[in-house]
């Protein structure tokens, strides 16, 4: 027996107060006679065993879940990633599980982004809303109501005080994102469904793609088209500004990506490689281009890549990476089951991020162009994901109709 004699008393008296109070007398007598037990059991023993019993199987439950997270970290040790202590932030990539789980969308969440400034993220859903998030709280804020049809994309200009979103009731909406959240303007001219769009960074004009086959240039201040760019032969998915602010890519289902010269309307690149619709498109940071220079395989001698670089993911599930000035694909990331239907670079460069229908996100390591994590992310497709710029936090979309925040470490 490996129970002190002290132990072995407190246990009986346990147990004589357990069959005391259940009626068991002819078993608490045989117990008193057998343990030479003298008298009544004093009340501290009262409901001992029970409050013993419970936390016993909270303290199993709590052991199981220490030893999964010790075999993850075993996992990570061996697989040779940082310690959290030892990894910086250009290291820091999304963990599971998921910070949080918001859920108030009726239909499959088309689009989620981080606000620039504040602690929000906002999703847009096929059931015509926009809804406003707290990131660090798991907060539901409100919703923006006005679009009739699906809500296919939404952009917040750089300062975070207006919300553009884009609709296949064939509308662009602008709303106050300060005070009011109220739809400022309403922009129509697209002949078809708008599933793109997208600020400059002066914040002063807005750039939207559609199913019409065109882009659309419309100036902030009074909601005027200014300029149309035709080119793509199909459906125009997504468009993305330059960092640099003076040019535009478009993917398209025509299997293309083309990059176009804001100032003069002329098409700079198009950009051909992809053997399916291509989804989705991201632009490099500065901060990767020896990332992917160094991915590329540059030759020192005849000069690296000068950029500037684009990602795009298509529903032939790759990933290819672009040099936009030479019009050429300097590799492909492959490993994906489904379409890719969002791409993101880590801000520190290091890192691309990207999110398909095969229910995963996966992280990929740029320089050596290989898969460095998977997140089982979602039990359906994932459709959007959003890296937040100065923050370490990571959100996805999903047809399940949830929004998923990832903490970063």
């Amino acid at each position: 027996m490996v129970l002190s004699q002290r132990q072995r008393e407190e246990l009986n008296k346990a147990v004589a107060d357990y069959l005391s109070s259940n009626g068991y007398l002819t078993a608490l007598e045989g117990l008193k006679k057998d343990a030479d037990m003298p008298g009544e059991v004093e009340r501290k023993y009262g409901g001992l065993l029970e409050k013993k019993w419970t936390s016993v199987i909270r303290l199993q439950k709590k052991v199981m879940e220490l030893e999964t997270k010790l075999s993850e970290a075993e996992k990570e040790f061996i697989e040779g990633a940082p310690t959290r202590a030892k990894r910086s932030p250009c290291d820091w990539i999304p963990r599971p599980p998921e910070k949080f789980s918001l859920n108030g969308h009726r239909a499959p969440v088309t689009k989620v982004i981080f606000h620039p400034v504040f602690s929000l993220a906002v999703s847009a859903s096929e059931d015509a809303t926009v809804k406003v998030w707290d990131f660090e709280t798991g907060e539901y804020e409100r919703s923006l109501k006005g679009h009739t049809d699906s809500v296919q994309d939404i952009a917040l200009d750089p300062s975070g005080k207006l919300l553009v979103s884009c609709s296949a009731d064939m509308s662009i909406k602008l709303w106050d994102f300060q005070q009011s959240y109220q739809c400022l303007k309403t922009m129509r001219g697209h002949e078809h469904n708008v599933s793109g769009v997208t600020f400059l960074p002066s914040g002063d004009y807005i750039m939207s793609a559609s199913r019409d086959k065109t882009i659309k240039m419309w100036e902030v201040a009074t909601g005027y088209c200014v300029k149309t760019l035709s080119g793509h032969r199909e459906w125009v998915r997504q468009v993305r500004i330059s960092p640099d602010g003076t040019l535009v890519a478009s993917a398209s289902n025509d299997q293309t990506v083309r990059v176009w010269v804001i100032s003069s309307k002329e098409c700079k690149a198009e950009l051909r490689g992809h053997d399916h619709v291509v989804e989705c498109i991201g632009w490099a940071p500065e901060s990767s281009y020896s990332a992917v220079n160094e991915a590329a395989g540059a030759d020192n001698k005849k000069g690296a890549y000068e950029g500037p670089f684009l990602a795009s993911g298509s529903r032939d599930k790759t990933i290819k990476v672009w040099d936009v000035s030479r019009g050429i694909c300097l590799f492909t990331l492959e490993g994906h089951d489904n379409w890719v239907r969002g791409v993101v670079f880590h801000p520190h460069g290091k890192y691309l991020v990207s999110a398909s229908d095969d229910k995963s996100l996966r992280v990929w390591d740029v320089r050596n162009r290989r898969c460095a994590k998977k997140l089982d992310a979602h039990p359906h497709f994932c459709t959007s994901l959003d890296f937040h710029k100065s923050q370490p936090y990571v959100i996805s979309g999903s047809v399940d109709q949830t929004v998923k925040i990832w903490e970063c470490r």
